[in-house]
């Protein structure tokens, strides 16, 4: 539904303004989201153009409008046409980017409109799940097991097969060499994930199964793999 069929009601929306809020505020939002009925809105301030926001509101059945006042003041309109579940729930929004802001308002502001660049655009050629794979990877080469954790919790729930994984850790044993293997990736988060996926699927889990196992063991409350 185009934005002018909506923006009458605008005006009768909860507005949540989250400039400068610090810790992670998307869990709140998503409630408030999932308890509106059709035809009701959320209208949500921001220092950036709140790209992860977008594709997490449409998964619930929002259409969206974002105006710009002012470089660092953006006015984000969700209107609900439909009722989806929240089946999907993707883990680890990008709540990084929540930090950039802090540190200046225009940082925020090209920090976000690089994630969707990244992330979102459809400019894109290499699929989602070969982009968090190729981001796991440059991750344990730069030595950032948090990030490499995060990536490979987000590709399996996205429905990268472990066959897949096990081409990954074949190959980063290759490239980075046993004794880097045995000592830094072994004991790694990273690995323990890898581990848990592997012994689930032998004992015959299902995938939502060990998708919710590896949000509970690897999810953001762990300070190994949170931002």
């Amino acid at each position: 539904m185009i934005y002018e069929a909506w923006k009458d009601k605008t005006a009768q929306f909860q507005t949540v303004d989250v400039r400068h809020i610090q810790g992670n505020f998307f869990p709140g939002l998503r409630n408030k989201a999932a308890a509106l009925e059709i035809g009701e809105g959320l209208h949500i301030v921001q220092t950036f153009r709140p790209h992860p926001l977008y594709q997490a509101l449409e998964e619930l059945g929002f259409d969206h409008y974002t105006e710009e006042r002012s470089p660092t003041e953006f006015h984000a309109y969700f209107y609900r046409t439909e009722k989806k579940s929240q089946e999907k729930n993707t883990p680890f929004r990008p709540l990084a980017l929540l930090n950039y802001p802090m540190i200046d308002e225009d940082l925020g502001h090209i920090a976000a409109d690089f994630w969707e660049l990244t992330w979102q655009n459809s400019k894109r050629t290499l699929s989602y799940d070969m982009r968090l794979l190729l981001s796991l990877t440059n991750a344990v080469g730069a030595g950032r097991m948090r990030q490499a954790t995060r990536e490979l919790v987000k590709a399996y729930h996205h429905g990268v097969e472990s066959a897949a994984l096990d081409d990954v850790f074949e190959l980063l044993a290759w490239n980075q060499g046993i004794g880097f293997f045995s000592s830094e990736i072994g004991p790694s988060s990273l690995f323990r994930a890898y581990k848990l996926i592997k012994t689930m699927e032998k004992q015959g889990k299902c995938r939502e199964e060990i998708c919710e196992k590896l949000q509970e063991n690897f999810g953001e409350k762990n300070p190994e793999v949170q931002v």
